[in-house]
């Protein structure tokens, strides 16, 4: 099967695709298509000039390589496949199933004549070893799962039907996910039954392996407590004693290692809160975004949307997709949804909404905190409406038009 290309990462990674000194790391969470953008990396290669024989894949979870557990046999692996003259690219999917592996690929890096690229699934891919080791001399990539123009431009690649009416298409992107395997599942069940087997895949590979989880169901509920929580503010006292309210008996240790679980295993992502009058991250309390919607509607059978939560979470990760830096912003006793800074220091502030036209309280409670903002960047109001207003010089735009466009804030 033609592969989609995520043009996304692609564009990232190009400038790099030659350099043997630099290690290219790509992480995200499982099954969010850091495979296939290897192999598309690899077609481009090979396009270019690069013959077959020069392209080493190694991929660690599939049968063949699965018993490569030592730094020793994937050294002898990598030095058995690479017995050819010129520069060689060598792809090695999942390394962190390899104890040691950062010493065997920091040798072939400094032997030179070794363009590297590595993914895996979780945080500690890039703790330990790796930064000590190597720092300075890697170039992390993070993949997430589709975000609502890649689930558009995946679904027309392959011939799938995209509904007329942008909002309903939304609706579909939001209830369906974004992992590029469900495009190809046509039943909305089955769309589910293959998430709750990434979610039960994260718990064996990415969360088993490196965490010692003595209570599963206490971990479970932990789990299902924030992921059905998500894009309210939180912060772990409160969610310690919800839990516990809840019949639970729990430390509030163990919640912070749980959660801090989950955000390594990037099932979750953490939204600092910003006070833009002391410039200074606020400790205490946060927000918790999903990496992919599924997850919660997968563990739920209401299929009915909150849109407020929900349409942050579509705009969040496809921020973070774009590279900005992300936060919620506090504004004395207001709240900006999101607080974005590119990679030349340049913010912008955004606040996200279903409807903001219906009534003229709605409309000045998502105004008011940008009015109250006084520097020159950019603000935006990003809604569904498709009637837009111009007020004060707060950009209103519409969600899926913005986004659908690949347009930058």
């Amino acid at each position: 099967m033609k592969l989609y290309k995520r043009e996304k990462y692609l564009s990232k990674m190009r400038a790099f695709f030659h350099d043997d000194d630099l290690i290219k790391v790509i992480t995200g969470i499982r099954r969010c298509g850091k495979s296939s953008l290897m192999q598309t990396i690899a077609e481009e290669l090979k396009e270019a000039g690069v013959t077959e024989n020069n392209i080493i894949y190694i991929d660690l979870d599939k049968r063949g390589y699965k018993k490569i557990r030592s730094a020793d046999q994937l050294d002898s692996l990598i030095e058995s496949a690479t017995q050819v003259k010129g520069m060689k690219y060598l792809f090695i999917d999942e390394i962190q199933n390899v104890e040691g592996f950062e010493e065997v690929i920091n040798g072939f890096r400094s032997e030179g004549g070794y363009s590297i690229f590595i993914t895996g699934s979780n945080s500690y891919l890039l703790s330990g070893e790796l930064v000590t080791k190597l720092t300075g001399r890697y170039l992390e990539f993070e993949m997430f799962p589709l975000t609502f123009d890649e689930y558009e431009d995946m679904k027309r690649f392959y011939g799938r039907d995209i509904d007329a009416n942008a909002e309903i298409e939304l609706n579909n992107y939001i209830l369906e996910g974004g992992f590029p395997r469900a495009i190809q599942i046509d039943s909305l069940s089955d769309k589910r039954t293959y998430v709750k087997g990434i979610i039960g895949e994260i718990f064996e590979k990415d969360i088993k392996r490196r965490v010692k989880i003595k209570d599963v169901h206490s971990f479970d509920l932990v789990r299902n407590y924030i992921i059905n929580n998500f894009g309210a503010t939180t912060s772990i006292n409160s969610l310690h004693e919800a839990l516990l309210k809840n019949g639970m008996t729990i430390s509030r240790a163990t919640v912070t290692r749980y959660i801090k679980t989950l955000v390594d295993a990037k099932i979750l992502y953490e939204c600092k809160r910003f006070d833009m009058k002391s410039k200074k991250t606020l400790s205490g309390e946060q927000k918790y975004y999903v990496a992919d919607l599924s997850f919660y509607y997968a563990m739920n059978t209401d299929n009915r949307i909150n849109y407020g939560p929900t349409l942050e979470n579509v705009v969040y990760f496809y921020a973070r997709s774009l590279d900005y830096a992300v936060s919620v912003g506090r504004i004395g006793k207001l709240e900006c949804d999101f607080i974005f800074r590119d990679g030349d220091m340049n913010y912008s502030y955004v606040q996200v909404a279903y409807k903001m036209l219906q009534s003229k309280d709605t409309e000045d409670r998502e105004y008011k905190p940008l009015e109250g903002i006084r520097d020159n960047y950019r603000k935006y109001i990003m809604t569904t409406d498709y009637m837009l207003q111009k007020r004060n010089g707060i950009i209103h735009v519409n969600l899926m038009d913005f986004i659908s466009k690949g347009m930058r804030f």
